[in-house]
């Protein structure tokens, strides 16, 4: 059940632990203000406290001190409540269910970032009839071009500006990266338009949105979110392309959107040199950790073939339901889209950290095994978000969709696309090309 909007309904366990008509304030204030510095405080009060504070990232003292009536404070003011540095329910409720959480200072960014150019818009794509279009995951094409496949796209330079289709994909013959990526024709029958990949009925608000595509042997194959309205995946599935990617065709890999508790709708996956594919993924609605499973490459049409990794009887192992790899930590708590390369050796994951707390950016990862501890690898972030009008090489307003592009290195630098999507006015909605330190 969820509160009510004055949090006094919903889980017994998130009930505002004070009696009626206390509060938690300074020890010098009247009977009603509760300090749990007194000493005849119940137990309820402190770890109640204590909850308040674990959850704002303060210190976990149990006691209402300066930390505490500081964040008080700033709670109040965002809120535009009367500033009294005291916690009364309200201001519980808006922290244990509401989700409210300090402003986190922004750390700075990995030196070196820095944009090339956009990599779709108008005088970009527009030509191919998309000059508004988001995400572009990548691959390197059995005959070495570089294929982009986007999501939403329309005709117009703005969210919903007409002949919406997804997903769409480009091809690029660019050899210098370093001089930003250039289209040179769209997959489909029409080289000089981006034709949606497959026909399908887009009423009910239903895209399928490209979440990864891999190269295997001379197929290409994509995985894609079945959504009806964005954000409500009922299904995930692998599209199959035998020449190129200029033609698709449907698999029997059909996943139900709740596979794994959810963690499995939002997928991306490298192979190695074994011939397992290994995968990272998480749901579509930011609000998870990342799970991995891996698949044997002949064997990635086939749902029954995926392996989780998973923590059971103390030791993690293949075989058991997968369990998250990386999640609850600051910065680790709500993932977007990824993309998993692996690179000169190294396994290479670039994320989208949602995080309201120390998040909101794309992180790099290094690591020598996707099983890995992602807790303890090697990470940088090379590109932070920024409100709008405060934006550079490393800032980006409104960020989402990193996707590597073949032929970075790690010595060179990591070439990324990454999203951008004002969701205030519809525009910007592109796809933008940026270089990053890979260490």
């Amino acid at each position: 059940m969820t509160r009510s909007t004055d949090g006094t309904h919903g889980n017994v366990a998130d009930r505002f632990p004070l009696p009626t008509g206390k509060y938690w304030g300074p020890l010098e204030g009247p009977r009603n203000s509760w300090s749990n510095r007194f000493g005849t405080e119940p137990p309820s009060s402190k770890d109640g406290l204590r909850r308040w504070q674990s959850t704002l990232g303060i210190a976990r003292t149990g006691v209402y001190d300066a930390a505490t009536r500081t964040a008080a404070i700033a709670l109040q003011r965002a809120e535009g409540w009367p500033v009294s540095g005291h916690i009364h329910a309200r201001e519980w409720y808006a922290v244990i269910t509401g989700g409210w959480r300090l402003p986190v200072p922004p750390r700075p960014a990995t030196p070196g970032a820095r944009k090339i150019t956009d990599a779709t818009g108008p005088g970009r794509t527009d030509r191919f009839g998309m000059a508004a279009t988001d995400l572009g995951v990548m691959t390197r094409t059995p005959s070495g071009r570089i294929l982009a496949v986007f999501g939403d796209t329309f005709r117009d330079p703005v969210v919903g500006g007409g002949d919406w289709r997804s997903p769409v994909a480009l091809y690029s013959d660019t050899t210098d990266l370093d001089e930003g990526i250039v289209w040179h024709e769209a997959a489909g029958p029409d080289p000089d338009h981006a034709r949606q990949l497959w026909a399908y009925d887009h009423g009910a608000n239903t895209t399928m949105l490209p979440s990864d595509v891999i190269t295997l042997g001379d197929d290409i194959y994509l995985h894609v979110m079945v959504n009806e309205g964005l954000g409500n995946v009922v299904r995930t599935q692998i599209w199959r392309s035998a020449d190129d990617g200029r033609t698709w065709h449907p698999t029997e890999a059909i996943f139900e959107a709740d596979l794994h508790d959810g963690f499995a709708q939002l997928w991306t996956w490298a192979r190695d040199d074994d011939g397992w594919v290994y995968i990272y993924s998480t749901g579509f609605q930011r609000d998870r950790g990342i799970i991995l499973r891996r698949v044997r490459e002949e064997r990635i049409t086939d749902p029954d073939a995926y392996i989780g990794w998973g923590w059971r009887d103390g030791r993690w192992a293949w075989g058991n339901p997968p369990t998250p790899v990386l999640e609850r930590e600051p910065s680790a708590e709500r993932f977007g889209e990824m993309c998993l390369r692996k690179i000169q050796n190294t396994w290479v994951l670039v994320s989208f950290d949602a995080s309201t707390a120390g998040g909101y950016d794309i992180d790099v990862r290094l690591f020598a095994a996707p099983t890995d501890n992602l807790y303890l690898v090697p990470k940088t972030t090379p590109l932070r978000g920024s409100a709008w009008g405060a934006e550079g090489n490393d800032r980006i307003a409104q960020l989402y969709g990193p996707s590597i592009i073949p032929g970075s290195t790690l010595h060179g630098g990591l070439h990324l696309l990454v999203s951008q999507w004002n969701t205030a006015v519809g525009w910007p909605y592109r796809a933008m090309h940026f270089k990053v330190p890979a260490r």
